[in-house]
């Protein structure tokens, strides 16, 4: 983001009136580079692919706020590698990271990596450095230090199905792991922070919180997203598309102030889970309507997603998670367009 983005940005998550509203999307390795014209493989590959995609992006769509702004990612694996985990990287569809952690009992073995040294994190972070000069001429600069969540990390370093049984019967070594998870995150969040000072938001993502209940999501997520957040930087950024209405009233006490959720449910409804307190990035429906609907499908489900708000302090429209395959740029438009002229 420009730093005109940027103090929009803040400005909305201090809660002052916007007008029009400013979009926002999540982009990343689902749709950047089918959408730009390369695979998958050749966006992860080639440094000059990749930032040329992110540059075609804020060239052809200047007003949207593309949060965190030139991700620099392996998708799922980034993480997971500093553990170990094996990843398979095909042509054109996105990356996966196996299990490592066989056993509830070899997760006292486990260590904490280094990220500088271990896994991905490094080719993350050499990247974007190369790229910072041409970055900054643009006009641009790198914002967010990201990370996936500790709850996510450790359900591909055991097997979500996996993980999530050890809560229930092992959940003492289930805190062990996610000790270590969350200490290595925090290394890496402030890897990141340090490489680049003009870092001054974090950003997570970690769908997880939204297949567990409140117990095991105060004992095993809570205190761990609270470590994380607990930085001084002004924008606190999660991303959860799975089911919210469990965490969703604990957002604040998590340090977060912006939150980017599925589409299940309305964003009246988290208003008033959130006390209003944090901003809400979404929620049209991604795949069915952004994808797959027409322009004017797309316009009509905007519209209606701004009607139905009473109070749009606090708001950023996007669509309920991520940028989804296959959003065609005049779908992308059509979004644009129908907040831009919406009157409120």
């Amino acid at each position: 983001m420009n730093d005109k983005q940027w103090e929009t940005l803040l400005k909305v998550i201090r809660g002052e009136p916007v007008k029009p509203l400013p979009v926002a999307f999540i982009i990343d390795c689902p749709w950047l580079p089918n959408w730009y014209g390369i695979s998958i493989l050749d966006y992860f590959t080639s440094e000059e692919l990749w930032l040329n995609a992110n540059f075609k992006a804020i060239q052809d769509f200047p007003d949207v706020l593309f949060l965190p702004g030139f991700w620099s990612e392996y998708g799922m694996c980034t993480e997971p590698s500093a553990f170990g985990a094996r990843c398979r990287f095909p042509s054109n569809e996105f990356p996966h990271a196996f299990p490592v952690i066989q056993s509830v009992e070899e997760i006292q073995n486990v260590g904490v990596p280094d990220p500088e040294t271990d896994g991905l994190a490094p080719l993350v972070l050499n990247r974007l450095k190369l790229a910072q000069p041409k970055i900054e001429v643009a006009g641009h600069k790198i914002r967010f230090a990201v990370a996936r969540g500790p709850l996510n990390v450790a359900s591909f370093l055991m097997g979500t199905t996996e993980f999530m049984m050890a809560m229930m019967e092992a959940p003492d070594a289930v805190v062990d792991l996610m000790g270590k998870v969350t200490e290595y995150l925090k290394k890496w969040l402030q890897l990141q922070r340090e490489t680049f000072p003009t870092i001054d938001g974090i950003f997570l993502l970690d769908d997880i919180i939204g297949f567990i209940g409140e117990p095991e999501f105060r004992r095993f997520g809570l205190p761990y997203f609270k470590e994380l957040f607990n930085a001084d930087v002004t924008v606190k950024f999660l991303h959860n598309d799975a089911s919210c209405k469990v965490s969703a009233p604990f957002l604040p006490e998590m340090g977060v102030n912006l939150f980017n959720m599925g589409f299940d449910i309305p964003l009246k409804e988290l208003q008033k889970l959130t006390g209003n307190r944090v901003t809400l990035m979404g929620n049209i429906p991604p795949r069915d309507v952004l994808a797959s609907g027409s322009p004017a499908d797309v316009q009509r489900a905007t519209v209606e997603l701004l009607e139905s708000l009473s109070d749009k302090t606090r708001i950023l429209p996007s669509c309920g998670g991520g940028m989804p395959p296959g959003v065609s740029s005049e779908n992308v438009q059509a979004f644009c367009a129908a907040v831009r002229d919406f009157e409120f």
